[in-house]
């Protein structure tokens, strides 16, 4: 979504527009389904966070200011609600959660079989459409497996701030604001999980670059 499209749906949003919320959930469903999945590596687990995340920014939607991040408001909802999910499971274990992060790819929307919402807005799903060359496909199929397996291996910020750059693109300032920690613990965050990442993915072409960009 373009900047001018997230500030008009903002708009709409603050202006009690009837249909700006499910517009909001079809343009962010599946980013915000990535995120949780990421968070928790388990499929059920970001379904339900994913329709808990929904439900409490159709609760806080008064709370937008018109010169906020549409966006960051949303992931900051996210990574919320699933680190009340995650503190409430009283086991996850480690094993599963590789074995989970090693069938994932970035882009990966919810299961064909739909969310468990009771709200209809949150159960239809549309297949996404990957189209990569077959060298890249086969590249990024090899190195799938072992990049999450990295990921799996960091702790839950770092994965968060990790995710939030390079998967979804956002700025330094926007991750910042997101998760509510300084620019300088992010940047800290960034670098520790490419540090720990680029040593695990070492002898891959893959480039993680700095993620300096603020």
């Amino acid at each position: 979504m373009t900047e001018e499209r997230e500030t008009g749906l903002l708009q709409r949003l603050i202006a009690g527009d009837p249909t700006s919320f499910h517009d909001l959930v079809e343009t962010y469903k599946k980013r915000m389904y990535g995120l949780a999945f990421q968070m928790t590596r388990n499929h059920a687990d970001a379904q339900d966070i994913s329709q808990m995340a929904f439900i409490r920014a159709l609760k806080s939607v008064k709370s937008l200011k018109p010169d906020g991040s549409l966006s960051g408001w949303l992931y900051r909802i996210v990574y919320t609600t699933a680190v009340d999910h995650l503190r409430k499971k009283p086991f996850f274990p480690r094993e599963a959660a590789v074995e989970a992060a090693a069938s994932y790819s970035p882009s990966t929307s919810a299961p064909a079989g739909g969310w468990t919402a009771k709200a209809s807005w949150a159960c239809r799903q549309e297949p996404a459409d990957h189209s990569p060359g077959p060298e890249r496909e086969a590249e990024s199929a090899l190195l799938r497996p072992r990049i999450q397996k990295a990921l799996a291996g960091i702790s839950e910020r770092e994965r968060t701030v990790f995710v939030l750059r390079h998967y979804h693109g956002l700025k330094i300032r926007e991750i910042a604001a997101s998760l509510g920690i300084t620019i300088g613990a992010t940047k800290s965050y960034l670098f520790r999980s490419i540090r720990k990442l680029q040593k695990e993915l070492s002898g891959t072409r893959l480039s993680l670059g700095t993620g300096d960009r603020p």
